[in-house]
């Protein structure tokens, strides 16, 4: 059974549809890769899973429950969380206050909060950093940090939005390393990314979007060898 289904979503602003009639499936335990040119729609259609906006049409259905109309807060206890393209940490707060933010989504203890931030701190290997002021990370660990809030919320469903973007090589592979650290503790993901080879390297799955609409969806390999998804990203003559 699915964890989560997108039934023939559109999300409508005015006039212009930044998503038109989308469908796809995800499985427990994969990665599925979210990618299509700027524009393309993959962050309004996150939005929408997460609650962030109501879908205009169609149906999100995770774990079996449908999500149309719940707000984010309620998405996130149900098991679904996800990270922003703009990391934006609390930067007066320590790394693992930070993360003890996300983990009193599931307690109002705040002992355990702390244990189950920290144990979040570890797996992102930012331990040495755990008393750090988070307004002094870099980059490459602000993110990091921003994944080991969300995970400290225990999601089923992980949605990682461009957690790449900024990074250099060596940042980016920490990542593509963390991400499949992720997938082997057994949750789910689904990521958003414009580098072609770390998408191509992590997913089981990638779906593309165009203008909106759901262009293609396949294997990485099916992907990469669609013209049609070829001319969507260096225009067709």
């Amino acid at each position: 059974m699915a964890i989560l289904e997108i039934k023939h979503v559109s999300k409508f602003f005015g006039g212009l549809a930044a998503n038109s009639d989308v469908s796809f499936e995800i499985n427990p335990g994969m990665i599925m890769g979210l990618i299509g040119p700027n524009g393309a729609g993959k962050t309004t259609l996150f939005n929408c899973i997460t609650g962030y906006y109501p879908p205009s049409k169609g149906e999100v259905i995770f774990d079996g429950r449908r999500m149309n109309g719940l707000q984010p807060d309620k998405v996130c206890k149900l098991g679904m969380a996800r990270t922003w393209q703009k990391v934006r940490p609390l930067a007066k707060m320590s790394v693992v206050d930070n993360v003890m933010v996300g983990a009193l989504c599931r307690t109002n203890s705040l002992k355990l909060a702390r244990e189950m931030a920290m144990e979040q701190v570890r797996v992102v290997r930012l331990e040495h950093r755990s008393n750090f002021l988070a307004g002094g990370l870099p980059i490459g660990e602000r993110k990091k940090l921003e994944v080991a809030r969300v995970l400290a919320t225990q999601p089923k469903l992980l949605l990682l939005d461009e957690v790449m973007g900024g990074l250099n090589p060596a940042e980016s592979e920490e990542i593509i390393q963390l991400i499949l650290d992720i997938r082997k503790l057994g949750i789910t993901q689904m990521v958003i990314e414009h580098d072609m080879k770390a998408i191509m390297r992590i997913s089981d799955r990638i779906v593309v979007l165009n203008s909106g609409e759901k262009l293609a969806e396949g294997t990485p390999d099916e992907i990469v060898n669609n013209p049609e998804v070829v001319a969507a990203y260096l225009g067709s003559e």
